[in-house]
């Protein structure tokens, strides 16, 4: 074999072997850019989940004649949603009074920032928001627009870009409007987990205990009707045995 066939040769042989090799870098570079594009979209994905995972809790508190003395246990139940609700998520407590439909009846809310210590002191401020409500409070109100205060927790939740729902409800669940309001009208509790807490018996109730059972029945019916789930929590010990905050 001459000089200039081996040459030949082995410069083919090398020309073949970049070929090869620049194949399989173009084959690399293309698997390489597929597997950080899954990457890419698997991390949007994630994110957007964390995003729309959260959650946003109402709590109405009855302040009418027959339910006021049990205002104390409005401060237990803010303090128990803080502690299990994270940042991102929102919460919001209102009173029913004689017309609930209204912000004035809102005594705080919040959406906690993504910040851990900004967080705190938000849910500082809102427990202290709440605790000052209630050492405050000294005049019930005469009738119990419970309905309004549903309206006014139904359109905050709506307005809530949550996973989960849940409207937390003190009271004794005796609606007793003034003759100027009007409340004939559809509720949307659709996706709402409704948790009615501690409805005490009135006196009433002990001379027809049918009644108490029919409010009840006739409140989840409501509920159920509109969209919502319903539960009945007979007292703060039971919430936290069994309607944990998710």
């Amino acid at each position: 074999m001459t000089t200039q066939t081996t040459f030949q040769a082995a410069t083919q042989t090398t020309i073949q072997t970049t070929a090869r090799t620049n194949k399989t870098i173009r084959f690399c570079s293309v698997q390489m850019r597929f597997a950080v594009a899954m990457v890419l979209s698997l991390m949007m994905a994630g994110c957007g989940e964390a995003a729309n995972y959260s959650r946003a809790a109402f709590v109405l508190v009855d302040i009418s004649r027959d339910y006021a003395v049990e205002l104390d246990k409005a401060k237990r139940l803010t303090h128990y949603l803080l502690t299990r609700l994270n940042s991102g998520d929102s919460l919001a407590i209102a009173f029913i009074d004689n017309s609930s439909f209204t912000e004035r009846n809102i005594i705080a809310q919040e959406t906690f920032d993504f910040r851990p210590s900004v967080a705190n002191q938000q849910k500082r401020a809102f427990q202290a928001e709440m605790n000052t409500f209630v050492d405050k409070f000294r005049q019930p109100s005469y009738h119990s627009d419970i309905t309004g205060g549903v309206l006014l927790a139904s359109d905050y939740l709506a307005g809530m870009d949550a996973t989960d729902k849940q409207l937390f409800i003190l009271s004794d669940l005796h609606e007793d409007l003034p003759p100027r309001l009007k409340r004939d009208m559809a509720v949307n509790l659709k996706g709402v987990e409704v948790v009615a807490i501690n409805v005490k018996r009135q006196v009433s109730d002990n001379n027809d205990p049918a009644s108490y059972h029919q409010r009840l029945a006739s409140w989840q019916q409501q509920v159920e009707q509109s969209g919502g789930r319903w539960q009945l929590v007979h007292d703060m010990a039971e919430l936290e045995r069994t309607v944990a905050v998710r």
